[in-house]
């Protein structure tokens, strides 16, 4: 006769709430404001050879606003993300303020700018690491040039079980 023990294992869930808007007509002034300087600020970035503009704006806490654009490299691993540029020289120029909101939108020659992209993986843990040393929350507001908008309001929810400080 065989005992068979169960351990009970607890399923667990991780889910978070963002907001959805058609498009940027339905954003509040201030918002729209800076998804509109977001979506301008691509043309400033250097992806000569992936052709995808991506352009980031913050407010910060002070009231002061950053841009950050993409940067690319013929030695691929050499570029930086427009969210990372941002940070950089948030943290530089205004060192120990937290962001309140950024905006970032993209431009592409080759697939239509009309729909919400994400961080990337790395750009997600540089900016959960600017918001766990301000311990403020930074919204992110996230578009194309036109279309859909999402809202998330902190973002910690971009990155569950992130690797911080504390590990």
């Amino acid at each position: 006769m065989y005992l068979i023990q169960s351990n009970k294992m607890a399923d667990n869930k991780f889910e978070f709430s963002y907001s959805a808007f058609n498009d940027s007509s339905e954003l509040n002034e201030a918002d729209a404001r800076l998804l509109d300087e977001a979506r301008k600020v691509t043309e400033d970035a250097y992806a000569p050879y992936s052709n995808f503009h991506v352009g980031a704006i913050a407010i910060l806490e002070n009231g002061q606003k950053v841009a950050g654009t993409n940067q690319e490299n013929a030695s691929y691993p050499v570029g930086i993300c427009a969210e990372r540029v941002l940070l950089g020289s948030a943290a530089t120029l205004f060192p120990n303020v937290a962001i309140k909101t950024i905006a970032i939108s993209y431009n592409s020659k080759e697939v239509k700018s009309d729909h919400p992209i994400s961080p990337c993986g790395m750009c997600r843990q540089a900016l959960l690491e600017y918001e766990t040393r301000t311990e403020k929350p930074i919204r992110i507001i996230l578009s194309g040039q036109e279309g859909k908008v999402f809202i998330i309001n902190t973002v910690k929810y971009l990155l569950p079980f992130a690797f911080t400080k504390a590990n």
